[in-house]
């Protein structure tokens, strides 16, 4: 099985429009069904929490990135998502997570290096 893992970090919200549960029923069910979705394909979902990171949520681009994916057969240490999918299609933070995961999971090669989004990035704490 290869191992993916979702990290969560902390939030400060800073904006209520921007707020998303992902301790809540819906997310839990979102990461349970994407879980038994890549089983079979050979790919271990992980989430986990790491509240000692705060990320200040003043965007949809924040909260993509306090979602982090790694994938440490590949060699991909804490991702961002928006690092992963680029821009949101449709600021759906399941569906933009899921997206993350399933190419880090089947394409790895395609997510570009880190330093390739130095002038992009949001100060989340990825290092990029």
């Amino acid at each position: 099985m290869k191992p993916i893992v979702i990290t969560v970090l902390g939030q400060n919200h800073q904006r209520k429009d921007w707020f998303f549960d992902f301790e809540g029923a819906p997310f839990t069910a979102f990461v349970t069904g994407l879980t038994a979705d890549l089983e079979p394909l050979g790919v271990a979902v992980k989430l986990v929490f790491n509240a000692e990171i705060t990320i200040t949520i003043n965007s949809y681009a924040d909260l993509l990135n306090c979602i982090k994916i790694s994938s440490p057969q590949d060699n991909h240490h804490n991702h961002c998502v928006g690092h992963l999918i680029g821009k949101s299609e449709r600021l759906d933070i399941m569906e933009d997570i899921a997206r993350a995961v399933r190419r880090v999971a089947f394409a790895p090669e395609t997510v570009a290096p880190d330093i390739e989004f130095r002038k992009t990035c949001h100060n989340c704490g990825c290092g990029c």
